[in-house]
């Protein structure tokens, strides 16, 4: 296998507008998604940027970065395009797709994930899920539940459905999903060609188009649940996260 993380990042956003270059203790959060990447053993780091602003702050961190089209309408796209005009030769065979507004993530997230895929010679896309027993969270259409057929060991699974329902039912833990994605190459193609489906646009999730269309999902268990920046009040924990680690 040959992996490269790629982080798609756009200015425009409805809760925190330029949410990429906003500052956390001196860098943009898209230098800091980055240097926490860089944590991994994945050399190879891409950044999939809708605006040319952020090219300069990705690059003086030390990745790649490439400028697609603003008006594509997924960050799953705008990884796909990205990825094409990096890597025309197709080198690349597994590619990380790495939300640009998780700063202060655990870099372990993307091993576990990748050697997930390396074990599991039938899965399309692995993905991360992490338990909760909160009963906010259970009930909070906000937190994205997987359905996953866990293995004899209750680490990894096939996953069955996503849902921001409280699902399953009974007694237990919800298991919230991560908003991480490891896709085989060919499995990532085939998902950005093919229009939105049914369950996708009910339950605003993309991950059901690929349920939908037959590729195979598979879970792994991540206890810490990665914090991403959406509002001002995240932005500001973050932060106060960077002042810890430096003190």
């Amino acid at each position: 296998m040959k992996p490269i993380i790629i982080i798609p990042a756009r200015l425009a956003a409805t809760r925190l507008p330029n949410k990429p270059l906003a500052d956390i203790c001196g860098k943009p959060m898209i230098a800091r998604v980055i240097e926490r990447a860089k944590l991994s053993n994945i050399k190879d780091i891409l950044v999939a940027s809708g605006d040319e602003e952020i090219i300069a702050p990705a690059q003086n961190e030390g990745a790649a970065a490439v400028l697609t089209d603003p008006n594509l309408p997924s960050g799953s796209d705008r990884v796909l395009a990205a990825l094409n005009q990096y890597d025309s030769k197709n080198e690349f065979d597994i590619i990380i797709n790495l939300q640009g507004d998780m700063p202060t993530f655990d870099p372990a997230i993307l091993n576990v994930a990748l050697d997930l895929m390396e074990k599991t010679p039938d899965a399309d896309i692995v993905t991360l899920v992490s338990p909760s027993d909160d009963e906010d969270e259970k009930q909070d259409p906000n937190v994205v539940k997987a359905i996953v057929a866990f293995d004899e060991g209750g680490q990894s699974g096939k996953c069955l459905y996503f849902t921001r329902a409280n699902a399953p039912s009974g007694d237990g833990p919800i298991y919230r999903h991560i908003g991480l994605y490891v896709y085989r190459r060919s499995a990532l193609e085939k998902f950005v060609k093919a229009p939105p489906s049914t369950l996708e646009k009910r339950e605003k999730l993309e991950q059901l188009r690929a349920l939908e269309m037959g590729l195979n999902i598979y879970a792994g268990v991540f206890d810490e649940f990665p914090k991403g920046v959406d509002t001002p009040i995240h932005l500001e924990m973050a932060r106060e996260f960077y002042r810890n680690k430096e003190n």
